[in-house]
């Protein structure tokens, strides 16, 4: 509820603050005294329209500061987490209106955008009087009463979240049938490189091997003929050698110290010839080749640089290549079947959504009826009996909108064998405050701010009528708390506290000021005689207000 408001230089008043009890608080005066003024101060600093004329003549700005005393779990402290704003205690919304236009919006001494001012400030007051401009409930809002009114939350929350997963189903299926889209363009180029590459099976590192291979191949009968003639060449003198080394052996008795030397010399020499011969024996073994090995490598070669340049990779890179390609390929079938599951997904989140939807548009229908019998019974006593106020439903059952099938607002039709139409188009000043108190009264406390301003909702009535209205103001006061800005006593006589609106003129100054004061017992029966009798107040005018008094606290 509005516990403190607080305004600074704004019109004509200068300097202002308002305690507001629980209950229902009205606010009097004469005409022209400030009640308007007071109410644009409030709306400000609720996130309301600025006005560089609001600020008083001769200061540079204005502000006013409403202080909210709020549970922990109310809506407007969510909205301000979500503007990441740190509350601690009270809600403190201030506005600061500067003489150029600008204006500044913060919320417990925070800056917010006017925006995120105006959200925190709809969940915490409404302000309903004869202009659509001042009404905060209007068409967007209605569907929302409604599911209030019936208790449906829990129901639109599931059709909430079963929008929410359409839409995401939705958006997956959309996503993946566009990557599908382009991997399709590709489906028979990777089919049959992939078989191309199964075909060929490419090993890594085989290009160098085989390049090896066949060079070695091609030197290869040059270099066995050059090994055969040098095989050749030193098997020549080995007899001769081996000869002349037996024929010293022999004489080695005779001379040994002189022949030693030689025949060690010779025998090495033997050694040598020996594995010469031995490494020419292998040479020329590893030299033989099988032409046919040969063009089946220069064959392999040919392919395998083939398909390197046809898919402009290294040779060593296709055995990847034809695994990557494979994977793609297989991919491709594997998106089909996803694709066919993701559309699988949301038929069934459509119709899940709406089944969910089916039954909160039924159940919207059947408190529509009741709802528009309860305000139908409330505007009998205040004079509009002939006129009747019926939630109007159009149900769009194509739509997918988180909130359902249903567009929901409320219509009124002033007088039999009338034009129906919108609340806010159709209804004068005076009905539209009643149909909206007659409203308000069903609704009590579901789906409504904490806080309700009315601003003479009696406007144009007769006494009985403003009576009713005192009646329902005060029932409603019992749920939330209510503020009404009245000319009617009857209206007046009913409240739990009574706030003076007055211009006055300080002692030695012509300036003209607004101030506000709260009234005593006594100055508040003297407030209410003279709304009863204008001008001259009269002992009757006092007598009876007295008696509007003690009858309203019953």
């Amino acid at each position: 509820m509005l516990a403190q408001l607080a305004i600074r230089n704004i019109v004509l008043i200068e300097r202002l603050e308002i305690r507001f009890p629980a209950g229902l608080t009205v606010l009097t005066g004469e005409t022209g005294a400030g009640k308007s003024i007071l109410l644009d101060a409030f709306a400000l600093a609720l996130g309301g329209r600025g006005d560089g004329a609001l600020v008083r003549h001769g200061e540079s700005q204005g502000q006013v500061t409403a202080v909210f005393d709020v549970p922990v779990d109310h809506p407007a402290r969510r909205l301000a987490e979500a503007a990441d704003l740190e509350i601690d205690g009270d809600l403190i919304l201030r506005r600061v209106q500067f003489a150029d236009g600008r204006t500044r919006a913060l919320v417990n001494d925070q800056p917010v955008s006017v925006q995120a001012l105006r959200s925190i400030g709809a969940s915490l007051v409404e302000i309903h009087g004869q202009h659509a401009d001042r009404a905060l409930v209007d068409p967007a809002s209605h569907r929302a009463i409604l599911d209030g009114h019936a208790g449906l939350g829990a129901d639109a929350r599931a059709v909430a979240d079963a929008a929410r997963r359409v839409r995401d189903s939705r958006s997956a299926l959309a996503e993946h049938e566009a990557r599908m889209a382009e991997i399709r363009k590709e489906r028979d180029y990777l089919a049959h490189a992939v078989e191309e590459l199964m075909i060929l099976a490419p090993e890594a590192g085989e290009e160098v091997a085989l390049s090896e291979r066949r060079q070695l191949m091609q030197g290869a009968e040059k270099v066995a003929a050059d090994l055969a003639d040098t095989a050749e060449s030193i098997s020549g003198p080995v007899p001769g050698l081996l000869a002349a080394l037996r024929k010293l052996e022999r004489r080695s008795a005779m001379a040994a110290s002189i022949v030693a030397r030689p025949v060690a010399a010779l025998d090495a020499l033997m050694v040598a010839f020996d594995e010469a011969e031995l490494a020419l024996a292998e040479a020329m073994r590893a030299a033989e080749f099988d032409p046919a090995e040969l063009e089946r490598t220069e064959e392999r070669l040919f392919k395998l640089r083939a398909a390197s340049r046809k898919f402009n990779v290294p040779a060593d890179d296709l055995a990847v290549l034809r695994d990557r390609f494979a994977t793609e390929h297989a991919a491709i079938e594997a998106g089909e079947e996803e694709l066919a599951r993701l559309a699988t997904s949301l038929a069934e989140a459509d119709l899940a959504y709406v089944g969910a939807a089916d039954r909160l548009s039924k159940a919207r229908h059947a408190a529509a009826a009741t709802l528009d019998r309860a305000v139908g019974e409330e505007l009998v006593p205040l004079r509009l009996g002939r006129a009747r106020l019926f939630t109007r439903i159009e149900t769009d059952r194509s739509a997918r909108d988180p909130a359902g099938f249903d567009r929901v607002e409320f219509w009124v039709e002033t007088n039999p064998g009338t034009r129906p139409g919108p609340l806010m188009k159709v209804a004068s000043g005076g009905e539209l405050s009643r149909f909206i108190l007659a409203l308000k009264v069903v609704l009590a406390d579901r789906g409504s701010a904490p806080t309700l301003v009315f601003d003479e909702v009696d406007t144009g009535v007769g006494g009985a009528v403003s009576d009713a209205i005192g009646q329902r103001l005060a029932r409603l006061a019992d749920r939330v708390q209510v503020m009404a800005v009245t000319h009617a006593p009857q209206v007046a006589a009913r409240a739990t506290s009574h706030f003076l609106i007055a211009k006055s003129s300080p002692r030695g100054s012509d300036r003209v000021l607004t101030e506000v004061s709260a009234l005593q017992p006594s100055s508040r029966r003297e407030e209410i005689a003279r709304m009863l009798a204008g001008a001259q107040v009269t002992e009757e005018a006092r007598a009876a207000a007295g008696r509007l008094i003690e009858a309203g606290q019953v």
